[in-house]
């Protein structure tokens, strides 16, 4: 894709994305109402996810429809296409559901293990961050950069508890022992979408999750690069994809933190 595609799919990216907000942001007067089911024994899914997923998919359909799709509630598509969405409609939920105002919607586009486009969006806050390969990162149209922090005992960091398997319960802890000590301090949101956004935008200086899916990470990886901050995987490998254990930060948080992390493993 050159510039003007990759221009007219984020455009099309941030439309389905502030549709879908949009729904989240009606419905969250109505909580009592909404149907809610368990994917496992630790997540849930409501009808919200679903039918904001629903109308992400009919908007990047009826745009594109020969991409392939990869959403977190209906799966992978299957299309044979060299070009893939990667759709999170609520990241957030369990958030959502208590009527705590802290969820996102995520959209990317990705080529070939490269991610093009990203927009996450908070219906909640009505802030738009989105970014294009290239062409930097931004927050309702201002250009985004990551902090300057460079020390660990200044860095305001973020991390995710992981639920999806218990085998990654005991590296965290690991984890977390080992960074706490050493930061000035240490949130968990419930939205990986949004501390990768927050962190592009200088609100956190660096973050680590393990278990994440591709969903989770897509748009938030890409606005970070463009934002100036850097993103591994968690062992130091190039691929964020491959294992969903990833660390992110400024590029000198960045390095700390990973060594940390790494250094937890042997532990």
């Amino acid at each position: 894709m050159d510039p003007k595609q990759t221009s007219g799919a984020l455009n099309v990216a941030v439309n389905a994305a502030l549709e879908a907000g949009k729904q989240i942001a009606q419905s969250i007067a109505k909580l009592d109402r909404i149907k809610v089911s368990k994917k496992n024994a630790n997540e849930l899914v409501s009808e919200v996810d679903v039918l904001a997923e629903q109308q992400i998919v009919a908007m990047l359909d009826e745009a594109y429809p020969e991409f392939n799709i990869l959403a977190e509630e209906s799966g992978d598509a299957g299309r044979e296409s060299d070009y893939q969405w990667v759709i999170d409609p609520l990241d957030g939920t369990h958030n959502f559901l208590h009527g705590h105002p802290h969820c996102a919607v995520s959209i990317a586009l990705r080529s070939k293990q490269e991610t093009l486009v990203g927009v996450i969006y908070d219906p909640l806050r009505n802030e738009l961050f989105t970014a294009r390969k290239g062409a930097g990162a931004q927050l309702d149209n201002r250009r985004i950069r990551v902090a300057e922090t460079s020390r660990l005992s200044d860095a305001l960091l973020c991390t995710g508890f992981p639920y999806r398997s218990a085998a990654e319960t005991k590296p965290w802890l690991k984890s977390f022992a080992t960074v706490l000590p050493r930061a000035q301090s240490i949130h968990r949101t419930g939205s990986s979408v949004l501390d990768l956004a927050y962190l592009a935008a200088g609100r956190y200086d660096g973050f680590w999750q393990f278990g994440l899916q591709d969903w989770d990470i897509a748009a938030g990886a890409l606005l970070v690069r463009e934002a100036g901050g850097l993103i591994s995987e968690a062992n130091g490998g190039a691929d964020i994809f491959a294992s969903g254990n990833i660390v992110a930060g400024t590029p000198r948080i960045h390095e700390k933190l990973a060594q940390l992390i790494s250094s937890s493993a042997h532990k």
